[in-house]
């Protein structure tokens, strides 16, 4: 066999190597971990963090929970359905880790500062889980916070006894160990679907 037909034959014996290593990953990557549930935001470019203030009065910022997984919901405690809905499902996703519900910090950041102030915040968000915190700011910096994460709120007009709805977004935003958005949880999810998804997210860089 000539030189030049030695080199074809190992170009071709090369080519056909990386072709079945790369059907090889293929067919690893379709058979791996389970996908998330919630809708992957890995990589957006907003809902990179905040500065408020928790319901114990120490402030606090995304970086203060590195480490950990961080699930975040804007509510406000007068909510008749969606927020206590919400934060009861968020509360049950965390039992059902276990032994991991140490690793995951629920922050709920209220859109009515008028009304929820420290001790309102300190009675109402710990009563879904122990754990959980209640942040709260200005209604300046709630708004601009609310706006790096695409969250949108309304107070509608008080009635004659000065009482009044908030209108707001419902998603959940979830954090991974390094303090990057990974995941928006849309409204109507189940407890096990979060649950599935923070153990994925707790497992990530365990080797």
């Amino acid at each position: 066999m000539s030189a030049r037909r030695l080199v074809l034959f190992a170009l071709a014996a090369s080519a056909l190597l990386i072709g079945m290593l790369v059907a090889y990953a293929t067919l690893r990557l379709g058979s791996g971990p389970p996908k998330f549930e919630a809708v992957d935001a890995t990589g957006v470019d907003w809902g990179r963090g905040f500065a408020l203030t928790d319901h114990n009065g120490k402030r606090r910022t995304l970086a203060d929970f590195r480490g950990t997984v961080v699930a975040l919901f804007f509510g406000f405690t007068h909510c008749p359905d969606m927020c206590p809905t919400t934060m009861a499902m968020l509360g049950e996703a965390v039992r059902k880790l276990e032994g991991e519900a140490g690793n995951v910090q629920v922050l709920f950041v209220t859109v009515d500062p008028k009304r929820d102030t420290p001790q309102v915040l300190a009675q109402y968000v710990p009563a879904f889980h122990p754990t959980f915190l209640g942040l709260y700011a200005d209604e300046e910096t709630i708004a601009r916070t609310a706006k790096e994460f695409k969250v949108y709120f309304k107070a509608q007009p008080p009635d004659e006894h000065g009482s009044y709805a908030v209108d707001h977004s419902g998603q959940v935003f979830v954090f991974d160990r390094s303090g990057r958005l990974r995941l928006v949880v849309r409204s109507g999810t189940t407890a096990d679907s979060i649950a599935h998804d923070l153990r994925l997210l707790l497992q990530e860089g365990r080797g």
